[in-house]
């Protein structure tokens, strides 16, 4: 989704025009791991009344790390994150390492869409193929905040764009565990719910017809269109999608601004390609080289970088506009306005092609 830079950048504001309520089911799960241990669901770890914020997030970074963590409020935060989420940075007064901190009211889904994103960049994270900043915890603040801790980048100017191809491609040289199509938990497209479970699909078409298309048909009111064309429209779809791809671990929302550079201490301080704010599913990487050409951001350094990695195959450019009908519609559920327009010129095209 079309957000505002989270991680790289906090001097914007981020304006949703609907909030959704209650999305999914996940359970109440409080505090996981640091990225380099087994992902399990730990104990919860009992607070006083007079616990703050900082002190729950503190307490959960410890279980987190295995070690005393006191955060305090640092400078570099105050905007808004994808979905709605704020964005600040806190220091741990004991060990002086800086983390960035995503929060927002626990209810209305906002904890399972924080924890959804700390099991996505985790994900990702694990692949050790792209940057990503690392999660730490994630947690709940008196059952009424959310909050998601992650490591501190120190994002910069410059860069290879051609590094940051070769790197996406890396990652989507990962495939689904299962051999299927979706991800282990639903999470949100910007503050949009976004199945994915269940995590059963090994047909393509199939998944992004029930799953995204569909789906975005469904909260749009079908996008204005009669039965018969909907229908259409859903057919053409799933025969432009029967090439059989591979289920690629995909970041799931990448425009230009969830992406960045940063040095990155245990890299020698090199400016690194980082990606972040993801959507994370496991689907066609073409789908995340097409959103790359929705709103810029791009050169043609990242295509080369990504084509000698791994050359896509034959006809993503027709497909390349069924991928990012699913971002128009989202953002016509989202902001309303043009988007609608935008998108019926999109699915005129797809039914000539």
């Amino acid at each position: 989704m079309r957000t505002i830079l989270t991680f790289a950048s906090f001097h914007s504001t981020l304006i949703l025009s609907k909030s959704y309520s209650n999305a999914f089911g996940f359970p109440n799960v409080y505090f996981s791991p640091f990225i380099s241990l087994p992902r399990k669901r730990a104990s919860t770890i009992k607070m006083s009344s007079t616990d703050t914020l900082m002190d729950s997030m503190s307490s959960a970074c410890s279980e987190a790390l295995s070690r005393p963590v006191r955060l305090e409020v640092a400078r570099g935060g105050g905007s808004s994150g994808g979905g709605g989420a704020s964005v600040s940075a806190a220091t741990d007064s004991e060990s002086g390492v800086k983390y960035f901190i995503k929060k927002t009211s626990a209810g209305g889904g906002g904890e399972q869409m924080l924890r959804a994103e700390y099991l996505g960049v985790k994900e990702m994270a694990d692949t050790h193929t792209i940057k990503v900043p690392e999660p730490i915890a994630y947690g709940t603040h008196k059952g009424t905040t959310a909050f998601v801790v992650f490591e501190y980048l120190d994002f910069c100017g410059g860069g290879s764009q051609y590094e940051l191809g070769k790197q996406l491609a890396q990652m989507h040289k990962c495939f689904s565990p299962n051999g299927n199509f979706g991800f282990h938990v639903d999470n949100t497209i910007g503050a949009t719910p976004q199945p994915n479970i269940p995590w059963d699909h090994d047909n393509w078409a199939d998944f992004w017809d029930e799953h995204r298309l569909g789906h975005m048909l469904k909260l749009t009111g079908d996008a204005g269109l009669d039965k018969s064309t909907v229908k259409k429209l859903r057919d053409k779809t799933k025969e432009l999608l029967s090439h059989n791809p591979q289920p690629s671990l995909l970041h799931g929302d990448l425009w230009g601004g969830n992406k960045g550079f940063a040095k990155v201490p245990s890299n020698g301080d090199k400016i690194s390609p980082v990606i972040f704010d993801p959507a994370t599913y496991y689907g066609d990487r073409e789908a995340d080289v097409a959103m790359t050409y929705l709103f810029g951001g791009f050169g043609p350094d990242f295509y080369r970088g990504y084509e000698d990695e791994w050359p896509l195959p034959e006809g993503h450019e027709k497909r390349k506009t069924v991928y990012n009908l699913y971002h128009i519609l989202n953002h016509d559920v989202l902001f309303g306005g043009m988007y609608l327009s935008q998108a019926r010129g999109m699915i005129n095209k797809i039914m000539k092609d």
